[in-house]
C-alpha cells in the first residue's frame, strides 16, 4: 500500500493535484481543507496516502494530518459511505467539527454537507458514535469568537489541535487576536 508521498506539486484541479514523486506523477484526490492548504505548483508537498483499490480503478486519496486520514478511513468502514462520500464530509466539515457533530448528536449540520441526506446523516451519527476521539471535537475552552480565531490561526501555522487548545486555555480570557497569537507562539515554541 501507498501510506505518504512526497513530492513536487505539477497540477493542482480541486479536488485532485499531482504529486511528482521522481518523475512518476501520482493523482490523488483530496479534501478541500487539504487543497487549500498545499501550496502553489512546483513547491514540495508531503500528503498521508489512502490506496482504495476496486474491480475498476485504483484510487489514491490523500491528507495533510493523521487526524483527517484516520477519519477518512473510519467514514469508509461505514456501509453506503463510499470515498468520494467520506472525501465530501471531510471536505465540508473539519474533523473537529465533525467529531463536534457526532458527540452533540447533530444530524442537521451533516445534511448541510452536499450529498448527505437526513438518513444517511441518522446513520453516519449512529455508527460513528464513540468512534471519533473526544480530543478531535472542538474544545470547550474555546469561549468567544477571539479564542477560535486564535484556536484556527495556530492550526493553519500546522500546530495539532490539541497542542493548541491545550494552549488556548493558558491565556488570559480577554486576549485580542494578535496578541494571543503571538502569546501563543511563545507557548509553543
Amino acid at each position: 500500500m501507498i501510506g505518504r508521498l512526497t513530492g513536487v506539486i505539477a497540477e493542482k484541479s480541486p479536488p485532485q493535484v499531482v504529486i511528482d514523486v521522481a518523475g512518476v506523477g501520482y493523482e490523488v484526490d483530496v479534501p478541500m481543507s487539504t487543497f487549500f492548504n498545499l501550496g502553489g505548483l512546483g513547491e514540495r508537498a508531503v500528503l498521508l496516502t489512502h490506496l482504495t483499490v476496486r474491480e475498476d480503478a485504483h484510487q489514491l486519496f490523500g491528507f495533510l494530518t493523521h487526524e483527517e486520514r484516520a477519519t477518512f478511513r473510519q467514514l469508509i468502514k461505514i456501509s453506503g459511505v463510499g470515498p468520494k462520500m467520506a472525501l465530501g464530509l471531510l471536505s465540508g466539515l473539519s474533523v473537529a467539527e465533525l467529531a463536534q457533530a457526532v458527540s452533540r448528536q447533530e444530524a442537521g449540520r451533516l445534511t448541510k454537507v452536499p450529498g448527505i441526506g437526513k438518513k444517511t446523516a441518522e446513520r453516519l451519527l449512529l455508527e460513528l458514535k464513540g468512534k471519533l476521539g473526544p480530543d478531535l471535537a472542538l474544545p470547550a475552552a474555546v469561549a468567544n469568537d477571539a479564542q477560535a480565531d486564535i484556536l484556527q490561526a495556530l492550526v493553519a501555522l500546522g500546530y495539532s489541535e490539541k497542542d493548541a487548545a491545550a494552549t488556548l486555555k493558558a491565556l488570559p480570557p480577554d486576549v485580542g487576536v494578535s496578541e494571543g497569537i503571538k502569546l501563543a507562539l511563545k507557548r509553543l515554541s
